[in-house]
């Protein structure tokens, strides 16, 4: 009981606390609570005696990157959680089925040639890279490690290809991507966060919606015929919800490494197998705990880390320790 209480307070209790701290800190050190408390009381009382550089930080910089990166922490831990439950393997994650890699492809082939917005192209080339991954891996007899193996060979040939955009790309162009690729939050505006705030909570809200059907799912195909559940039905519709908010999540913010990998292991330790459960944890803690690791990477050196860096150094040591503890399977 005491265990449960503790872990519903992590997941449901940190967001809103973790966000406050998140507007408080930053390269601008001089502006910290009272700052941002004279600036409350100026907006609430309408006097506008805040000074403007304060106003442009806290409203314009800091709020959309938080919001940005609670976006994107949830879609990469959820629909990392959620590829593991449909494929009933603990190293599945949007990386591996070539989601990431062809949303990565798609998002750096639209800064190189601005035909379509990154966003869609980003989706486009995702939804390309799983649908890939199924022709190439799926047969009648297949299982998940053969999907897996698919994946991993696509992620291989978008990745082959990013590179290739990389060699394409005049020196500007070229600094951006290599920027865009190491994961990096620091262009968050309100712009970004509208353009990605109606596909992400679309998604999310669809995932959460079938989340009790991902437990059949995590029974066999059969079994779920049995009490009357479509799975193929079932998995198309979640790896489409996948890959739209994975998609949209690389656009934003490029490739946040293993984030989608560890994060669901840390929420199923901390809530159980059940996919009613970490579904929704996935959301909470994951938007959360990526805005911890944001937070250090903003503050913890003179100049700013790119996030994807912090998330490999965190996920490596932790996937290490769940191997020599044998605790990488849920079931």
């Amino acid at each position: 009981m005491m265990r449960r209480i503790l872990s519903n307070a992590i997941i449901y209790g940190l967001p809103l606390p973790v966000i406050f701290i998140s507007l408080l800190i930053g390269s601008s050190d001089n502006i910290g609570f009272s700052a941002f408390w004279d600036w409350i009381s100026a907006t609430l009382d309408g006097s506008n005696s805040a000074p403007l550089v304060v106003e442009n930080v806290i409203f314009n910089i800091r709020i959309p990157r938080a919001l940005m990166t609670f976006l994107v922490g949830a879609a990469l831990a959820t629909s990392g959680g959620v590829l593991q439950a449909i494929f009933r393997n603990p190293l599945v994650d949007p990386y591996i089925l070539g989601i990431s890699s062809g949303a990565a492809f798609g998002a750096s082939l639209a800064i190189l040639i601005p035909l379509l917005s990154v966003h869609i192209s980003a989706f486009i080339f995702g939804a390309a890279a799983v649908s890939l991954t199924y022709v190439f891996g799926y047969t009648k007899n297949s299982s998940s490690i053969t999907i897996i193996l698919a994946g991993m060979i696509v992620s291989g040939l978008f990745t082959a290809s990013l590179a290739l955009v990389q060699y394409l790309s005049d020196p500007f162009k070229l600094q951006a991507i290599v920027q865009w690729t190491m994961g990096s939050l620091h262009l968050s505006s309100w712009h970004k966060v509208q353009q990605s705030v109606i596909p992400i909570s679309a998604g999310l809200l669809g995932l959460y919606l079938i989340r009790w059907k991902l437990n059949l799912l995590s029974l066999g195909d059969e079994e779920a015929r049995a009490v009357g559940v479509n799975p193929v039905y079932i998995k198309v519709i979640a790896v489409i919800l996948a890959t739209m908010v994975t998609a949209v999540a690389v656009a934003s913010a490029g490739i946040i490494s293993l984030y989608g990998l560890f994060v669901p292991h840390i929420t199923r330790m901390l809530v159980g197998a059940s996919n009613t459960k970490t579904t929704p944890a996935n959301i909470f803690f994951g938007g959360t705990f990526l805005l911890i690791i944001d937070n250090f990477c903003r503050t913890i050196f003179p100049y700013e880390i790119p996030i994807g860096i912090f998330t490999m150094i965190i996920g490596a040591p932790f996937f290490i320790f769940l191997i020599k503890k044998r605790k990488i399977n849920w079931t």
